[in-house]
Formats: C-alpha cells, structure tokens, sequence
C-alpha cells in the first residue's frame, strides 16, 4: 500500500515508522487471537463511558490551583513520564540493536540526518500514543461540554513522549560510552524493565519500609503537602497549569520537552549511527573470537551451561523475565519480614502468592530454554539422549528461581521454619510442575515470540495456571495448619499433572506432527 505522502519527506518516513509498528502490533494481536481486540475495545468504551460521566460530574466546575492539585498533577505526570521512559529505553535498544537496516537506510539518497530524526520522532510517537488514546477517550466528553482548555492535556502529553524520548536516547547513548556496545543491550533492556516497574515498586512502599511507613509514597507526599508540611517549590504547580490551558506553562513545558527531544535526535544522532555500525562490529568479533572457557564435563553439564549462558546473554527475554520476578520479590520480602510478628495463618496468603509466581516464572524460563530452542534437529540427532537434554533444559529453568527464592526464603526459615519449609516445597512444586508442563506440550517458536508464546498451546497454559492454583492454595493450607485439606489440592495437581504426561515418543510424535 502506498503512503499519501511524497517519497522521501519527513512524513512519509515517519508513517512508514508508524506502519511497522502496527505490523508488529497487530502480529502480536493475531496470536492471541480475538480476545485481544475485543478486550482492548471493551476496555477503550469503558474509558469512554467513565469519560462520559466525568464530563457530566464537572460540568461547569473549574479545576483550582492549589497545592494538592498541583502535587496530584505533577505525580501523574511523573509517572506517566515514567513509564514512556521505560518504553523508549527499550525501543531505542532494539533501534540500535534489532532492527540491523540503518546501514541500508544511509546507503540509499536519503539523508542521514532525516533518517534519525524520523526514527527518533518514531519512538515519541509510540510512546505517547499509549497514553494519548486513553486520555481523548476520558477527556473529550469533558471538552465537548465545555472544559475546551482541557485539551491542552493533549499537548502535556505529547511534549512529555518528546522529552521522555530524548532521555531514553541520551541514556542509550551515555551507555554505550560506558561500558561498551556489547553491554549496552542488556542493561537498556534491564533498567527499561525497572523503570517500568517502578511505579509498582513505590505502590509497595509500606509493605517494604514497614508498619510505620504510609500506604503509599504517592499518598504519603500528597498528605504532607495537604497538612502544609511540605512547601511546593516554585514553578511546581505549572504541569497543572499547562494542562489547564494557560499559555506561558504551557509553552514553556513545550519548549523544554521539545529542546530535550531536539538536543538527543540532532547533537547525537551521529554518535547513534556510529554506535549501531559498532555494535555489529562488535558483535561480529565476539563471533569470531570463539568461545572462551572450556566445554563442561559431559552433555547434561554442558547444556545446562549453554542454555544459562543464553538465557543471560538475550537481552530483550531478561528484561520481560525480569517484570515476573520484580513482582515476586516484594511478596517474598514481605512475607519474610511479617513472619516475625504476623499469626501464622496470616502469612498463607503471601506464601501462595511466592508459590504461584514461581511457577510463573519457571514457565517463562523452560519455553526459552525448551520452545525456542534454535537447533531442534540438531539435538535430535546427537549421540546423548533426549531425555538428558530435556533434564538439563528443566534445571536450567529451575536454577535462576532457586536463585531469585534462597534469599527471601533463608530470611523467612529465621523467623518461622516451618512457614518457609512450606513455602520451599510449595515453591519447588510449582516451578518443577511448569516445567513438565512446558516439556511434555512445547510449541516450537523463536525466541522473538516471547510475548506470544501463550498463543502456542492453549492446554499447557491453561493446564499451568491450574497446577500453580493447586499447589499454591495446598500451600496456604499447609502455612495454616490445614495439613488434611492441603492434601485435597496436592491430589487434584497430581491429577491434571498424570492427565498431562507424555513419553519421550508421544512428545516426539507431537513435535512431527505440529512440524
């Protein structure tokens, strides 16, 4: 399909941006099937209808500017920065990484200079398109019935994409001078993931700092700002100000997330090209140099070496893998610090909660190290058997969850042995149990497909969350004191794991056959 713009321009380029992205979207929606669309437009007419009643809620009622308003404002905005941040981090990572057709691009008539700055313009785009659909969806009724300034919110946002944008790119950058291209992929992805999640971390304020924290930082700055505590300092209330409409905010606000975006996209836009040519070369030479350790003693140890070794050395699946983990941490923490304290049946709930995500996170590892395995027929036809890679794949996946669970773990066997015990073996269970499950029913797929590896057996996804439910309420059982009932859950498990089990050559007949 041809783009309604001239060959060449800035537009046509930045729709072609545009267009790849959306490929890439609606690929990602395919393979979740239908329930993907259908839940983003039920969700996007829910947004539209609470829009409708918050338009109708202040209709003729002016937003004042007061310190509590504007410490609510600038919190949301961080926030939302926050998270655009996260994205364009990422997104400049795999610009610079993945993408592998700048040195096309500069070969062709276009010029360099353009080439960038469209593909940087492309990353604000993306990342603000995120938060502008929801926020013309809640506002417009707003606007229509008489708040017209409040789409100045509009344009808040856009220069919030523009300058969350312009960092990402800069921190890309400042990486790549510090430690080197061949790192610069891993940590961008890594720090994308945590900037991504802060926000969950900052909402888990108390349960981490303890009894005497508040709810909440978020709730704790907006209450000490309400009790007169804090004094805003100057220039604090004009985000809220910008998104009322008022002009000089507004502009300023403009100008400095467009400086920001402008100063990254032009000043080192070179460097950005440089950095991409070095990083293929410096992974050309790491190709070429070889490995550099010697081969493990036999193929079980070898293989579990090589799959740790890749599993680390992807970037992109450490970061997605990372998100599972940073949302178990604080459960085990938690679950850890209260033991001291907390009645015994009042810890079950956070020792299921560790227990399920476990097996979350064991399912996500075993597809990498079994599913996406990149040489399939080349382990099928190697002297060692199948069933000692497939037992070396499995303890590949279960070593980084043993690893992520013996801190928290040792911490909580100080306070209540018998809780962690359980918690230990509930744990074990249900990461042991996702592994099976993603061994006997693997779909083969690229390492690229990560996010839409769900689409590829529906039974063994559905069959996983069901075993980790199991076993994570036998183990709030078993924390309880409940040890009969507990039993009740273990036997279901048992059960559906039976009902799930295949031989070496069903799973072989099964691989063909979806081959």
């Amino acid at each position: 399909m041809s783009l309604p713009f001239k060959p060449a321009s800035t537009p046509w380029l930045l729709a072609h941006e545009l267009r790849l992205t959306w490929r890439g979207f609606k690929a990602g929606r395919k393979a979740s099937g239908p329930g993907a669309f259908i839940a983003f437009g039920v969700l996007g007419c829910l947004i539209l209808v609470g829009g409708i009643f918050l338009g109708l809620a202040v209709r003729g009622v002016d937003v004042p500017v007061i310190p509590l308003a504007s410490v609510i404002a600038d919190l949301v905005l961080a926030v939302i920065m926050t998270l655009m941040l996260s994205t364009t981090l990422a997104a400049s990572a795999d610009a610079l990484y993945e993408r592998n057709d700048l040195d096309l691009l500069f070969s062709s008539p276009l010029a360099p200079r353009k080439v960038l700055f469209v593909r940087a313009l492309g990353l604000a785009v993306n990342a603000g398109l995120w938060f502008l659909l929801p926020a013309v969806l809640l506002l417009t009724p707003s606007i229509v019935l008489g708040h017209w300034a409040w789409a100045s919110v509009f344009v808040v946002l856009s220069a919030a994409a523009l300058g969350a944008s312009g960092v990402g790119l800069l921190l890309a950058m400042a990486l790549f001078a510090l430690i080197g291209p061949r790192r610069t992929r891993t940590v961008a992805q890594v720090m994308a993931a945590l900037i991504g999640a802060a926000f969950f971390l900052a909402s888990q304020y108390r349960n981490l700092m303890g009894e005497r924290a508040s709810e909440s930082l978020f709730a704790r700055i907006a209450l000490d700002v309400k009790d007169r505590k804090i004094v805003l300092p100057p220039f604090a209330d004009w985000p809220l100000r910008a998104a009322l409409g008022q002009p000089v905010p507004l502009l300023v606000i403009v100008a400095v997330g467009a400086g920001i975006f402008l100063f990254a996209a032009r000043v080192l836009g070179r460097r950005f090209a440089d950095a991409a040519a070095a990083t293929q070369g410096a992974e050309t030479r790491k190709a070429a140099k070889g490995p550099t350790r010697a081969f493990a003693a036999g193929a079980f140890r070898a293989t579990v070496r090589k799959e740790l070794r890749l599993v680390t050395r992807d970037a992109a699946l450490l970061s997605q893998v990372l998100l599972r983990v940073l949302y178990m941490l604080p459960l085990a923490f938690l679950l850890a610090r209260n033991a001291a304290h907390m009645p015994v049946w009042a810890l079950a709930g956070p020792a299921a909660a560790v227990t399920f995500l476990a097996g979350q996170i064991a399912g996500s590892l075993i597809w990498i190290t079994v599913s996406a395995e990149d040489t399939p027929d080349l382990l099928a036809i190697s002297p060692t058997p199948m069933r000692v890679l497939r037992r070396a794949k499995l303890t590949a996946a279960l070593i980084p969850v043993a690893l992520l669970l013996v801190v928290p773990i040792a911490a909580l066997a100080w306070f209540a042995p018998l809780t962690a015990l359980w918690t230990t073996i509930g744990a074990g269970l249900t990461a042991w149990s996702s592994g099976l499950i993603g061994i006997w029913h693997q779909k083969p797929g690229k390492r690229a497909d990560f996010r839409r590896r769900r689409a590829g057996s529906f039974l063994a996804a559905l069959a996983e969350l069901l075993v980790a439910f199991l076993v994570g309420g036998a183990t709030a059982l078993a924390v309880a004191g409940l040890y009969v009932w507990a039993l009740l859950p273990l036997i279901v498990a048992g059960a559906v794991m039976m009902a799930l089990r295949r031989t070496d050559e069903q799973i072989g007949a099964a691989l063909r056959a979806a081959a």
